[in-house]
């Protein structure tokens, strides 16, 4: 963990620290963090703990706050599986369910809510909707990605008709009471309440676990080291249009520093209580604390055979008898003597810790899944490793301004709670990074090496990194924080690597991560000054697909019983197969019947169209100039696959100009009786033809290069601004220093051309700088279906977020 950037909460001349209140920091797989903070103004003693803030990471000064209306200090925060929804729990009982409004990440509503009143939470999840993988280190050099990344047969928590997940949440209370709600297909919330035991009891921390089965697991104490850490069996099921909760008691544990005559009252109170993974219930892990120190526990649930009694030693066996079996937990390691624990963060990332993929892990020094980590009140992180709890990696805070070899020194200087330390400690959805909030009411980021700080050679880290960019292709979730590690040398090389592991994925997978692997080239890309130019290419591309399947979803049959093939597919093979460079002749071969539109969504997609017009006019001009990879389009000139998508376009335009000319692109020639397309089409023919994908590779001749000079002097050709905005905070991590940051000051903010739009109706995108309306006030079908590629997130994996006014 080599660095971190603090972003201060707010400039405040007094800040007051309430050590009764807790933190809470929660990490979402779209590399979203919420958190809340506990700082009090002195001048008017105004709290804010009942705040939650919403950060991206690639824009860590842009904060969103939300009034989150909880009547207490805000105990828990949640994201579901997607990112787009947050949970938030009260010391009341009150429970809240948060939408992104109109996708936007810095816009966000509650519209479900459920309360058990005046019961504190102390535990909440989301129920589970089945979906679990499994990342095998053993299999990361295996060409297949399902080898790599298996799906794990795991069962929701509850179903509905079909098979399909239910969602709703789960929490429990301090008095031992668990809830859950239920999201109907409606939008009605179902809601139920239980005991977890028949004698309810105190519950001081709680933590929720999932099985394959489908069966919840509760874990809670009442916080005393003395008492045993019960383990309740949950589930949930809809009777008669009702919930219906059932609740089993399971084994306990008692921890082992109360059994050690040595240390039985030395850890009085347990402060920490863990599932090493959500989808494990069979491993925990248990801090017990006093004032000055902790000691961390993991335990894992075994079966092991039922002695039998000596009497019925000599019976004789019956055929197929097994010996009895019972469940108990097992201590799988403890540590010495530790520093008091402030906070623990547990890794997301799924790796498998069978013993193979353990020693490959271990042989190869790939350490992401494998640590957890434990901050302490001296300001220190140490990471350790999740089943042995032997160190990995120690990370000290600024505050402390000590090496390694002065850890003892440190320790005696404590002083009484002056300390900057973490409270809330979150790990990314890779493990690569650490979001915590100190007792300041600050938020940090840190690195955390593949490696844990080990060196390795290049070809190893770059085979690190790759694993998990393709774990983040095949999830969809967003690989922000992967790129923490990347440095501009790398990149060329990780590029190319996977591109060539996509490649060799069958076409159906291939298919499905077409323009999502588009996204991550882009954003690996912006990286390097040395490749802007192809990050430029590959925004273009992403846009280049999202038009070609625009205007082929348009198309329609002409008759209902057709062959298999659509007309979007037809138009394909045949200008796949005819290498005419007269436009014209192409089009014979076409049905024109199927490409009849109505005026209205032709004229809608002039915009399109004209974009398309005017790539294709600026690659070919560009053509005698591309003797290096630094001109944004060099990308494209090999491309045979994206040239065919373009000459198949240039088809589809010239039978709608036909239908009604003022679709047509709009070109600025020198000469009257200029065709603009039939030369266009004719150039970028003679183009295709030299990179086509059944045949090798060829230079464009010297006449087609000679043709393209003429170009800009029959044509004006458009300059196309496409260079992607580098405002976010990724760039700028390349190096190993800390980078202060402010909440609401960036440092050098970009804005892209926007013209004079108004806030209410525009949105900008945070990555790659695009900027889009939030309602167009085009009402077309053509254009609705245009617009909902955009709705979610833009096309290179970037979330939306609206434009203050003072930006616009």
């Amino acid at each position: 963990m080599e660095l971190a950037y603090v972003c201060e909460w707010e400039k405040r001349p007094k800040s007051v620290h309430c050590p009764s209140v807790p933190l809470v920091c929660s990490w979402s797989c779209r590399n979203l963090v919420a958190f809340t903070t506990d700082l009090k103004n002195d001048s008017d003693d105004t709290d804010v703990s009942h705040m939650i803030h919403i950060i991206d990471t690639e824009h860590p000064w842009d904060v969103y706050s939300i009034n989150s209306g909880h009547s207490e200090v805000i105990s828990c925060l949640e994201w579901d599986q997607s990112g787009s929804r947050l949970l938030s729990a009260d010391g009341d009982g009150q429970i809240k369910c948060w939408w992104m409004s109109d996708h936007l990440v810095n816009s966000w509503e509650s519209v479900l809510s459920s309360s058990v009143d005046g019961d504190p939470i102390v535990a909440l999840s989301w129920l589970h909707n089945g979906v679990k993988l499994a990342l095998h280190v053993e299999m990361s050099g295996s060409t297949n990605f399902g080898e790599k990344f298996s799906r794990v047969k795991f069962s929701p928590s509850l179903t509905l008709f079909g098979g399909k997940p239910m969602e709703g949440w789960l929490a429990v209370t301090v008095s031992g009471l668990v809830t859950v709600s239920l999201l109907k297909p409606g939008g009605a919330l179902l809601t139920a309440s239980e005991s977890l035991c028949r004698l309810r009891g105190r519950v001081a921390l709680a933590d929720i676990a999932f099985t394959g089965g489908g069966n919840i697991v509760v874990a809670a104490t009442d916080g005393s080291s003395s008492s045993p850490v019960q383990f309740y069996k949950v589930v949930v099921s809809v009777v008669s249009e009702k919930c219906r909760i059932d609740t089993e008691l399971l084994p306990s544990l008692f921890l082992r520093c109360t059994t050690d005559p040595l240390r039985r009252e030395k850890y009085p109170a347990v402060t920490h209580l863990k599932f090493l993974t959500r989808e494990n219930s069979e491993q925990v892990l248990l801090c017990a604390s006093n004032q000055s120190g902790s000691i961390v526990e993991c335990w894992s649930l075994r079966k092991e055979g039922l002695p039998v009694n000596n009497i019925f030693q000599h019976r004789s066996p019956v055929v197929g008898e097994k010996q009895p079996t019972i469940l108990k937990w097992r201590i799988l390691t403890t540590t010495s003597d530790l520093e008091r624990v402030s906070a623990v963060a547990l890794p997301k990332l799924p790796i498998s810790i069978s013993n193979t993929d353990l020693k490959v892990a271990s042989d190869t020094k790939f350490c992401p899944g494998l640590g957890l980590a434990l901050a302490f009140h001296d300001g220190s992180i140490q990471i350790l490793h999740r089943l042995s709890l032997h160190t990995m990696g120690v990370f000290y805070g600024s505050s402390s301004n000590q090496r390694a070899g002065e850890e003892l020194a440190i320790k005696r200087q404590r002083p009484g709670g002056a300390t900057l330390h973490f409270k809330a400690l979150q790990f990314s959805w890779t493990s690569l990074a650490l979001a915590g909030v100190d007792n300041h009411g600050k938020l940090h980021m840190l690195r955390v090496s593949p490696s844990m700080g080990q060196v390795l050679e290049m070809n190893t880290t770059l085979r690190h990194l790759l694993f998990l960019l393709e774990y983040c292709m095949v999830t969809g979730y967003d690989w922000w924080d992967v790129l923490l590690h990347v440095q501009p040398s790398m990149v060329h090389n990780l590029v190319e690597k996977l591109h060539e592991e996509y490649m060799r994925q069958n076409q159906a997978l291939q298919q499905v991560l077409a323009t999502r692997i588009v996204a991550v080239k882009a954003s690996l890309c912006k990286l390097s000054t040395a490749t802007a130019a192809r990050a430029c290419d590959f925004h273009a591309k992403l846009l280049l697909i999202a038009i070609s399947s625009t205007l082929k979803s348009l198309l329609r049959p002409h008759v209902l019983n057709t062959p298999d093939k659509s007309p979007g597919d037809r138009l394909a093979e045949i200008c796949s197969k005819n290498s005419d460079t007269d436009i014209d002749k192409v089009m014979i071969n076409l049905k024109t019947e199927e490409f009849v539109l109505d005026g209205p969504p032709l004229q809608s997609l002039q915009q399109l169209i004209q974009w398309v017009g005017d790539f294709v006019l600026y690659l070919l001009a560009n053509l005698p100039n591309q003797g290096s990879m630094v001109r944004p389009g060099f990308g494209f000139m090999r491309d045979g696959a994206s040239l065919g998508m373009l000459r198949e376009m240039l088809v589809m335009i010239r039978i709608w100009g036909l239908l009604k000319p003022g679709c047509l692109p709009t070109f600025t020639a020198t000469s009257d009786n200029q065709d603009s397309m039939q030369l266009l089409f004719r150039l970028l023919t003679k183009l295709w033809l030299c990179s086509r994908e059944d045949g090798p590779p060829q230079d464009p001749d010297e006449s087609l290069i000679d043709e393209c000079c003429l170009l800009p002097s029959q044509l004006l050709v458009p300059s196309m601004d496409w260079l992607p905005v580098n405002d976010g905070i990724i760039v700028r991590l390349q190096g190993k220093q800390p980078i202060r940051l402010q909440f609401g000051k960036a440092s050098s903010l970009q804005v892209t051309h926007t013209r004079n739009w108004t806030d209410s109706t525009h949105l900008k995108l945070d990555r790659c700088g695009c900027v889009t309306m939030l309602r167009s006030p085009n009402k077309t079908n053509a254009m609705k279906q245009w617009e909902q590629r955009w709705i979610k997130n833009c096309l290179c994996g970037g979330l939306w977020r609206r434009i203050p006014p003072t930006l616009t």
